[in-house]
This record gives structure tokens, C-alpha cells and sequence, in this order.
């Protein structure tokens, strides 16, 4: 009777065993195995960073408009919008580059009364918002002046981006590794040890900020002054990768 139960016992074990192994989806990332605990390590860290000049903007624009009811309002909008959209298609823009981020209707009230009260509803104020992706830099002061002789009254921001972002990213990782190294080295020989190979890589990469340049101008000034300047800033991408050799007793 214990043999037939060691081999039930045995039968039970890889029944689960396969069992387990079914409930893994077909091509999911296995665990990585843990660093052995008995093999010594050396853990070093690396940033690297690289800074490039942006090749692309985003800008968003406004048009708010006032009116005693919601439908007055909304028509106004629509049409100095059509113009603004036009002027900036004419001026180079493809369609495709031309998005709506918002569009808000609400309503707008007059003061409390000072001896209390309700407010009273004065009237609707409309707002639409489109992202505009520009790609080359150059343009960008006067595009803005064309939006807003056009009726454009609201400029959110211009924010700056790279369009070969992962080219970026991937060469700050390798300085990132590469100064790890380095250190790695330079420990390994302060310990009097002997490198050994890498058992371990993690890493972190961190995208560029979007640099924003906020503005407030009314149309009436924007038609008066020159093109409106624009210095894009560099971009800045960093990288941190974590590296674990194995080492030994150098001889």
C-alpha cells in the first residue's frame, strides 16, 4: 500500500505542476529569476542625459465669445472660429494639424447683490480650444499673430517637443550604462576584486518636458506690434539604469 501511494502522491504533484503551467498564457514574460544569493555582487548606478533643440510646437488657441443666451453665443464662436481656422490653414497648417482640445458653453451671472440676494443670469459665454502642431519652429511667432488677427482672443500656451524622442532617449540610456560601468570599475578596483558579468539591468527613462510659454495678448495689441518672438527652449531627456555584476577575489 505505500508504494501505490507514493505514486498517487507522485501522480497528484505533476498533476498540479501542469496544471500551473497551463494557467500561464501563451507568450506572457516569465519571472525573472532572483540573483543568487551565495554569488557576490557589486551594484552600481549610471544617469545619463542628453539635451536636444526641439523640432515641433503645439500651441493652443482660443475664441471666447458673450452673448445674452447660449445659441447667440455658440453662432459667434462658430463663425470667428471658421476665420481663425482658415487663416491658419492659409498660412500653412494641414487640417490634420489642426485639433479641438475643449469646447465650453456656461452660463455667466452678475455679482451677488451687497444686501444679499441671488445673482441674476446676464448671459452665455462659449469657448473653443484647438491644438495646433507646428513643425516648423520658424512660423511660430506668426502664426500666432495670424490667429489672433483673425479672432482668436485667448492663447492658452506653446509648448515645445521632440518628434525623434526614442532616437533621444535611447542615447541617453547608453550613456546612462556606460557610466555605470565606470564606476563599476573603478569600485572593482578599489575593492581588489575581479569584475565579472553583468547579472542584473534595470532602468528608468524619463521623457522631456514640454517647455510652456504662456501669453496674454488682446487682439488689438497683436495687430499693432511685429511678429511676436519665440526662442525654443532645449530639451533635456534623462536615463538611469541600475546594473548588477557578479565578482570574485582578484588573484
Amino acid at each position: 500500500m505505500s508504494a501505490v501511494r507514493r505514486m498517487l502522491s507522485t501522480l497528484v504533484v505533476l498533476a498540479g505542476f501542469s496544471a500551473a503551467a497551463q494557467s500561464q498564457p501563451p507568450g506572457s514574460p516569465q519571472p525573472r529569476p532572483p540573483v543568487d544569493p551565495q554569488v557576490r555582487t557589486l551594484r552600481v548606478e549610471g544617469t545619463g542625459e542628453v539635451k536636444a533643440q526641439p523640432d515641433e510646437a503645439f500651441i493652443d488657441v482660443a475664441v471666447e465669445t458673450s452673448a445674452p443666451n447660449a445659441k447667440a453665443a455658440g453662432e459667434e464662436n462658430a463663425k470667428r472660429m471658421e476665420k481663425v481656422l482658415a487663416a491658419l490653414t492659409t498660412a500653412g497648417i494641414a487640417k490634420r494639424d489642426l485639433q479641438t482640445r475643449n469646447y465650453n458653453v456656461y452660463p455667466e451671472y452678475t455679482p451677488s447683490p451687497p444686501q444679499g440676494g441671488e445673482p441674476k443670469l446676464k448671459g452665455y459665454r462659449v469657448s473653443n480650444l484647438v491644438s495646433v502642431h507646428v513643425t516648423d519652429l520658424a512660423k511660430v511667432g506668426g502664426l500666432l499673430d495670424k490667429a489672433l488677427a483673425a479672432g482668436a482672443n485667448r492663447v492658452d500656451s506653446v509648448r515645445f517637443g521632440l518628434s525623434r524622442q526614442e532616437a533621444v532617449q535611447g542615447e541617453a540610456l547608453r550613456q546612462a550604462v556606460v557610466r555605470a560601468r565606470k564606476s563599476a570599475e573603478v569600485l572593482a578596483t578599489a575593492l581588489n576584486v575581479k569584475l565579472g558579468a553583468v547579472l542584473d539591468a534595470s532602468t528608468v527613462t524619463e521623457a522631456p518636458r514640454l517647455y510652456p510659454a504662456t501669453f496674454a495678448m488682446d487682439m488689438a495689441e497683436s495687430r499693432a506690434a511685429p511678429t511676436t518672438p519665440i526662442q525654443p527652449e532645449e530639451q533635456a531627456v534623462q536615463a538611469k539604469v541600475t546594473l548588477i555584476f557578479a565578482i570574485e577575489v582578484a588573484r
